[in-house]
């Protein structure tokens, strides 16, 4: 298991406009976009792990003061993945319980593009984008939030400025790559379950937590022409070439997924890139999708849609990958600042999504040095116990799709 403990205190920001809060690395993309290069985000120590773990400007984000401030925290990053994988589903039975909220509406488009491009990230009826308000509460959410330690925890963005703790903001950085970008050979230590092909990758590349960095090392990398994903974990560039622990692709325009029992840069073998939480969404007060979350301790077992698992531990009473969680609708967001509201929203409609063995609650986002103070602050100050387990069976289309009905 990977931890990764450091001091993270967020300067006041103001986020104005996408070019300044993205999270992308930019360059000359189809269409022309502004020339953005951004630093990786976030460092930390890593253990040795036994297997892989894993455009059009928007509004303001106002850097009002938060009614309800909490004291600045540490921040770690994502974790790795500790044992031997295991590829066999748990099914998880519905308590039968309908959460109150009503039911959800019809789906609509999804507006979820990535800045700097028109790359839609994944369709619409993409599990990702899926509503689960209607949906039933899961028969182990009481188990899994006690093993989580929800009744005392409150939740942790692992994103925002790093106040010279470390070169570059805390987050996961995303790359824009342009059409015609050259596409390199990588060698993975994870052969056997890396995408072999070539990658976007080069001196444009951000790597999560900066060149230098320990820990995670992600790169996510979009190409703006064709719209394919790329994730690598533990990235490196070598005197003889490209190496990563593991590497991943995606079309963005297709629902496929991984291979059952496959890893991807994450534990779970999921698309990092749908769950991160990014500064230009919150800055336009539309979050369209559910947000990635890591905790400590998991079950050897994965749910849909995720492919993979680590761990050592066959213990029903601990969530498996994929594990999705929704803020219950009882919970007042009212009293918070707007663009607090528009997260928590999120938490409501879409959710979050167990990706990556870490430290508990914590939710990941893009680095950005534009994420406000504000808005950090007050996020650290939801209760994690205000969460609830959704069984998500009944959004399954098919076991090698992540369409959800």
């Amino acid at each position: 298991m990977r931890h990764r403990w450091l001091a993270a205190t967020a300067a006041a920001a103001t986020c104005v406009a996408i070019a300044a809060c993205d999270g992308t690395t930019r360059h000359a993309v189809a269409p022309p976009v502004t020339t953005q290069p951004t630093a990786a985000a976030s460092a930390g120590v890593s253990s040795a792990p036994a297997t892989p773990p894993s455009a059009t400007p928007s509004a303001s984000i106002s850097g009002a003061a938060p009614s309800a401030p909490a004291a600045k925290s540490a921040a770690s990053s994502t974790a790795v993945a500790t044992t031997a994988k295991a590829s066999a589903t748990a099914a998880r039975p519905s308590s039968g319980v309908t959460h109150a909220a009503p039911p959800p509406p019809a789906k609509a488009p999804t507006s979820d593009v990535l800045a700097g491009t028109r790359c839609q990230i994944f369709p619409g009826d993409n599990y990702w984008h899926a509503d689960i308000r209607g949906l039933p509460v899961n028969a182990h959410s009481a188990q899994w939030l006690a093993a989580m330690g929800a009744s005392t925890r409150k939740l942790h963005p692992d994103f925002g400025p790093s106040d010279g703790a470390q070169p570059v903001p805390y987050g996961i950085p995303i790359t824009v790559a342009p059409g015609g970008h050259t596409r390199v050979s990588v060698a993975f230590d994870y052969s056997d379950e890396s995408d072999h092909l070539g990658y976007p990758l080069g001196g444009d590349t951000a790597i999560e937590g900066g060149p230098n960095a320990d820990g995670d090392r992600h790169a996510i990398v979009v190409t703006a022409d064709t719209c394919e994903l790329f994730e690598t974990y533990d990235t490196r560039s070598t005197a003889t070439g490209w190496t990563a622990g593991s590497g991943a692709h995606w079309s963005l325009a297709s629902d496929a997924l991984r291979p059952d029992g496959w890893t991807s840069a994450d534990a779970a073998g999921l698309p990092i890139l749908p769950g991160l939480l990014r500064c230009d969404e919150v800055a336009a007060g539309h979050v369209d999708h559910a947000i990635r979350f890591t905790t400590n301790l998991t079950d050897a077992s994965h749910v849909w849609p995720a492919r993979h698992d680590a761990s050592s531990h066959h213990d029903p009473s601990l969530p498996p990958m994929g594990a999705r969680f929704r803020l219950k609708a009882s919970f007042d967001i009212s009293r918070y600042s707007a663009q607090t509201q528009v997260v928590l929203r999120a938490m409501q409609t879409y959710g979050l999504v167990l990706a990556d063995n870490g430290s508990p609650w914590y939710f990941q986002g893009s680095a950005d040095s534009g994420w406000p103070d504000p808005l950090i602050s007050q996020l650290k100050t939801i209760p994690a116990s205000a969460f609830e387990a959704v069984d998500v069976s009944g959004l399954e289309v098919s076991a090698s799709s992540g369409a959800a009905r």
